[in-house]
């Protein structure tokens, strides 16, 4: 099987390794020729993991036509990117191509998650339900390279597709799981972002490890009310892609979307932070998506109307925590 991944950021180069890693045929599809020179010449993505040694099978390469020889696409464009990325090559999918799509996203515009928003770019809305998944779940991409133990999670509507893509994204240190709930392993690796921030601006507050957990905790049921809102099954939040990628996320210093937040409870300003960041924190934007989402669907996500005040200017970190701790109280559940 030949595979591509489009998208050379930290994840797209960590995913081509691992699919290298298992024997599979792997380009990268780069759009800077310094990166991909350096993946060629000396296996490794300088810009987003630098000091870390590729396979030698993962070949990077600039042009797109490389995708329409490909037997699976691995679509790690950032997901506010992905849909102008995608109706570029839209000519190149052929009708027995495989996706797999490993952004965490809402799109801010559509408020569609990147399952709609693929389908519509690629103008092929009957082909996602046979040929379709998204991976998500707690996976640093630099722990993945350094070969560290990672478990991750397809969700796919085709059960045997989503076993034959677990068997594919495989090797000794990476486990892939299958799940049918394609919505909820989507909107678990999306929402979690918002959270994270929220979590990290309680660590740069030095609000200590009790308003860590609870944020979690409280985060983790606004992740699962949207989630069934939108059709997903409660479950799948109890899972890799739910509260795994929370806990991490929120905790792991390797984490794009927890650094925005720390660095906004210490006083920072949102512009500076995102503008010396090499790699996207996708909670940033999707933020303002997940609280307009949740709006027109009656959802309660107090959490994230709180981040989404606070990156938008209009709250003080300091101010939306106390916002938060003096709702009215109410049961559990």
């Amino acid at each position: 099987m030949t595979v591509t991944v489009y998208g050379g950021g930290s994840w797209g180069t960590a995913l081509a390794h691992v699919l290298a890693c298992a024997g599979r045929e792997t380009r990268l599809l780069v759009r800077d020729a310094a990166v991909a020179e350096a993946v060629n010449e000396r296996g490794e993505n300088p810009r987003y993991l630098p000091g870390l040694r590729l396979h030698e099978g993962v070949r990077a390469v600039m042009d797109c036509s490389a995708l329409a020889r490909s037997d699976l696409w691995v679509l790690a464009v950032p997901c506010q990117s992905q849909r102008a990325a995608l109706e570029g090559v839209r000519h190149l999918l052929r009708p027995d191509t495989l996706l797999v799509n490993a952004a965490k996203g809402i799109e801010l515009n559509s408020l569609k998650p990147m399952s709609e928003v693929v389908a519509e770019a690629l103008g092929r809305p009957g082909h996602f339900a046979r040929r379709y998944a998204v991976l998500s779940g707690p996976s640093f991409a630099r722990e993945v390279v350094e070969g560290k133990p990672t478990a991750v999670v397809l969700g796919c509507a085709d059960d045997a597709l989503g076993a034959s893509l677990r068997e594919l994204f495989a090797s000794s240190w990476f486990r892939s799981y299958s799940s049918t709930d394609v919505r909820g392993v989507e909107l678990g690796g999306a929402v979690k972002n918002v959270i994270a921030i929220a979590a990290g601006v309680s660590d740069g507050l030095n609000f200590g490890h009790n308003a860590r957990a609870a944020l979690i905790t409280r985060g983790l049921a606004e992740i699962t009310r949207l989630g069934v809102a939108l059709g997903a099954r409660p479950a799948t939040f109890m899972g890799l892609s739910g509260v795994g990628d929370l806990m991490l996320t929120c905790a792991g210093d390797l984490s794009r979307n927890r650094q925005v937040g720390l660095r906004l409870g210490r006083g920072e300003r949102l512009s500076a932070i995102t503008g010396d960041m090499r790699s996207v924190a996708e909670g940033v934007k999707t933020s303002a998506a997940v609280y307009r989402l949740a709006q027109s669907l009656g959802v309660d996500m107090p959490i994230t109307a709180a981040m989404n005040a606070v990156l938008d200017g209009s709250l003080s970190p300091a101010e939306a925590v106390r916002g938060l701790m003096s709702r009215a109280l109410k049961e559990e559940g």
